[in-house]
């Protein structure tokens, strides 16, 4: 409720400001040379470019406009120097500013993650605002607060979140008007004891800090009712809490507590006390029977260890690390706890006595499939399905995964998080993004258990915890948009969150061929617990851009209803009353689900949204198929999204030829298609994704989207070149798709499966690999591996042989062959390559016959010869061998007996 407090009051101060301004704005637009910025007693410059500079304008003027100005709000996101002198030269002194808003975060990063702003000082003439009330420095620089902010001594609210102060100066505590102050997200150690002196404070919020203590003087804030302090390293609390007697909500998570003062049950005011995920052994009866307490995720009733480490483990006895390779897919974990990189770049970190008996942990990489992955309908796939099990097995402390992506392009209001399956449901994980490298972000949680994990990219997502008094739920990107519960809504505490889609009017006139159409944000509310409300709530929406309530004709305005997984929008204008401001729309309702604000003239507008909301999570792709210059049966397919096209091309064709892409088709996140081979054309090879033939995709916008496959023909390749090609059709592998996709080709109809149909030429054959054989050369049966790993048969060397071309002596190399055995194969096989290659590969497979780690010494030296496409391959052929291998384990019924197997019951 803290957060959403906070939210609620810099959303309504800023969603007033922005009111005006675009009020302004339109205004401009009528009649030039009306100032877009300033209106009345208000001036915000941090809805537009150069605010510095518009606002040295205003002070240069005489008389200067900024006299009447009670509101001032101006973003940080400017050059340092800039903005530092441009603030030097207001006249402050000459000022009634009531509020004055030097705050970045309107900026935002790749991944949608607000930016702090260049402000890193005030000027000293600031303390002459002898009126200001409200001073909001958010979302910048700060490693130390101004000396002018405790000389200003009206002020009533102080925002300082989302800097990086280390600490508070004892003048704070000289405010003697101050009754909120928030400084969430800082890098605070200390706390001054002059903080005690604010005895008008009612809110404070510490939370995200560095905190080990709180002076007791804290107690001395005898107004204080809302109290946040999470996320800190706070091992106690001092007894004055317990003085605090107008405190209602006491927020304590993840911290370090061991106890808590008992007095705390005694205070006749609190309504929540929260106490999740920390070290509680034991709390006062009376505590403990107080049902405004939650104590999730503490360790009451058992023994802690007084030590770092658990009973029976020595102290000074390092964490062991593994770094597993490819052929590894399980390995130990002790009570003593373990680091743990696996081959496939994710890492997993157990700290001691996270488990009380040694245990197995087996895990698999899966490609993404729809029946894995979990995606609202606007997420994004941002990584494969990592699986670990057993599944659902608890440990006493959580382990900490972090998974590895690429980040996204630069999505405004979206979010990177951790998605798992718990039980028959997913949830997303609390997660905290960690830099690699400039192209490479960790996604790190904690996870309680084991189950699938996936990295996802989805709308910011707003929650709290509505309680029966009620309160406010904010968008964070979008302030104007939000939900006010009023008292009585809920019996019980319930979890709300919520979630805003922009909508580019661009795309909606293309879509629509009307000039004057408008939308408002998508919005998109969920609740857990009860369906329903027990009084209406009240939700707020923007209207339309470019609408007004001077300008608006309600015949032309709809409110538009979805309720998933109907793919259907109604329009309940007629039976939701819809009270109009200028700038806004608000209506009342007892359920949650997706709503909508549409402007328009045309008719049959729940058709239009249908349509607006397929075209909205919509991607413009185009197909590629290429073939390797140097060896033409190893073809390229790739599904790219449209401004990716270019950049990939000229990365590929020096090593890849082939035709122009297909034309741009749409396809949705997650959508199944698959390629087919015609006109004599084959997959030259057992694959897991290829089903009868057809090499089977799934299209996710962030993933790589790419195969390589190898082909072959029955027709004669002696005579002349075959000329065939390669069809890309929607959907699963159909029964007949060669009679229904040719069918729908032609049609070309909205519904058609055939998406594309692209060239392959296989050059006429002049005496290759398989078909003939060196002067000399004998290939003996043999066979690398073992049934467990997978084996490399006869027939899969002739196929990596086929593939090597001239890179056979670095693979030589790389494989341990002396540089004159090289030159003996040369002078033996001259003018003949396949014979080099053939003799050179099976006379080393030969000598590694019956030796352990003989396929991964292939892989690695494919892999450092530059020729990761034939070690992808031989990857493939292994993991197809394994999975055979499993399934004939579980048919003869084993897999009941060694738990260790992949697929044997986790129960």
């Amino acid at each position: 409720m803290m957060a959403a407090a906070v939210e609620g009051l810099e959303a309504e101060e800023g969603a007033a400001a922005e009111d005006t301004a675009r009020l302004v704005v339109e205004a401009a637009d009528a009649q030039p040379g009306t100032s877009p910025v300033l209106a009345g007693n208000w001036l915000n410059l941090d809805l537009y470019p150069g605010g510095c500079h518009r606002l040295l304008h205003l002070c240069a003027q005489q008389p200067s406009p900024l006299l009447q100005v009670e509101f001032l709000q101006l973003s940080t996101h400017e050059n340092p120097g800039l903005l530092e002198t441009t603030l030097a030269q207001v006249p402050w002194s000459q000022l009634r500013l009531r509020s004055l808003i030097l705050k970045g975060g309107q900026s935002r990063g790749a991944l949608g993650v607000c930016l702090q702003g260049t402000l890193t000082t005030l000027p000293a003439g600031l303390s002459g605002l002898a009126f200001l009330v409200h001073l909001d420095l958010s979302f910048n620089s700060l490693e130390t607060l101004p000396a002018c902010v405790p000389q200003l001594h009206g002020l009533g609210s102080l925002l300082l979140s989302y800097n990086r102060l280390s600490e508070l100066p004892e003048a704070l505590g000289a405010l003697p008007t101050l009754t909120f102050l928030a400084v969430t997200h800082n890098h605070l150690q200390r706390l001054p004891t002059a903080l005690g002196a604010l005895v008008t404070l009612k809110c404070l919020d510490l939370s995200e800090n560095l905190l080990d203590t709180v002076p007791p003087e804290i107690g001395g804030l005898s107004n204080l009712s809302e109290l946040n302090l999470a996320s800190n390293r706070l091992r106690s609390l001092p007894a004055s809490l317990a003085g605090l007697q107008s405190l209602q909500i006491l927020v304590l998570h993840s911290n370090l507590l061991t106890s808590v003062p008992a007095g705390l049950a005694h205070l006749p005011l609190l309504t929540r006390l929260d106490l999740r995920d920390n070290q509680l052994q034991n709390l006062p009866p009376d505590l403990l029977d107080t049902p405004c307490v939650c104590l999730e995720g503490n360790p009451l009733g058992k023994a802690l260890p007084a030590a770092p480490s658990p009973p029976g483990i020595p102290q000074d006895l390092e964490m062991p690390t593994l770094f597993l390779t490819s052929d590894v897919d399980s390995f130990p974990v002790t009570p003593q706890g373990c680091s743990v990189t696996l081959a496939c770049g994710v890492r997993l970190q157990f700290p001691a006595g996270a488990t009380a008996v040694p245990v197995t942990i087996h895990y698999r990489l899966w490609l993404p499939e729809p029946s894995l992955v979990s995606l609202g309908p606007n997420d994004s796939l941002l990584s494969g399905v990592l699986e670990l099990w057993p599944h659902g097995v608890a440990f006493q402390q959580d382990v900490s995964l972090w998974l590895l992506f690429v980040p996204p392009r630069a999505r405004r209001c979206h979010e990177v998080v951790v998605r798992t399956r718990s039980e028959d449901s997913w949830q997303d994980l609390e997660t905290h993004l960690e830099e690699e490298a400039p192209k490479r972000l960790w996604a790190r949680c904690q996870v309680p258990h084991f189950s699938w994990f996936l990295v996802v990219l989805r709308p910011v997502s707003n929650a709290c915890l509505v309680p029966p008094e009620g309160t406010l739920l904010c968008s964070s990107g979008h302030p104007e948009v939000k939900v006010i519960f009023p008292p009585g809504a809920t019996e019980e505490p319930c979890h709300v969150s919520m979630q805003v889609v922009r909508i580019a009017r661009r795309e909606l006139r293309a879509l629509l061929r009307e000039p004057e159409a408008a939308v408002s944000p998508l919005l998109c509310l969920t609740q857990r617990g009860p369906a329903g409300f027990l009084c209406p709530v009240t939700v707020q929406l923007p209207l339309p851009p470019g609408i007004t309530g001077f300008s608006l004709d309600r015949s032309h305005l709809y409110l538009l209803y979805r309720a998933p997984p109907a793919a259907t929008w109604d329009d309940i204008t007629g039976q939701v009353p819809l009270e109009l401001t200028h700038l806004y729309a608000r209506f009342q309702v007892t359920h949650f689900s997706w709503y909508w604000l549409w402007y328009t003239t045309k008719t049959c507008v729940e058709g239009l949204a249908r349509k607006a909301w397929e075209r909205l999570r919509l991607h413009q792709v185009n197909l590629i198929a290429l073939q390797r210059r140097r060896d033409p049966e190893q073809v390229l397919l790739q599904c790219l999204p449209q401004n990716k096209v270019d950049a990939t091309l000229r990365r590929l064709l020096e090593r890849y030829r082939g035709p122009e892409p297909s034309d741009t088709v749409e396809m949705f996140e997650g959508e199944k298609f698959f390629a087919a081979f015609e006109r004599g054309i084959e997959v030259d090879a057992d694959r897991p994704d290829c089903v009868e033939g057809r090499i089977c995709f799934v299209f996710y916008s962030h993933l790589k989207n790419v195969k390589e496959v190898y082909i072959t023909t029955s027709l004669d390749r002696e005579a002349q070149a075959v000329r065939g090609q390669v069809s890309f059709y929607r959907g699963s592998v159909p029964e007949e798709v060669a009679l229904e996709a040719e069918a729908a080709r032609q049609r070309k109809a909205a519904d058609a499966l055939w998406m594309a149909t692209l060239p392959i030429k296989l050059p006429r054959l002049r005496g290759s690999l398989g078909h003939r054989q060196g002067p000399g050369l004998s290939l003996v049966p043999l066979n690398l591996g073992d049934a467990e790993t997978g084996f490399l048969t006869q027939s899969n060397l002739l196929s990596v042989a086929r593939r090597l071309g001239p890179d056979w002596p670095a693979v030589a190399l790389h494989l341990g062959l002396p540089y004159q055995e090289l030159e003996r194969i040369r002078h033996k096989f001259r003018d003949d390559l396949d014979g080099q290659i053939c003799h050179m590969l099976f006379s080393w497979a030969e000598r590694q016959a019956g030796q352990q780690g003989a396929v991964r010494c292939l892989v690695q030296a494919l892999e450092q010869s530059d020729r990761q496409d034939v070690a992808d391959e031989v990857r493939t052929i292994l993991e197809l061998g394994r999975h055979k291998y499993q399934d004939s384990i579980r048919r003869t019924g084993l897999a009941l007996e060694d738990p260790a197997l992949p697929g044997a019951s986790t129960q």
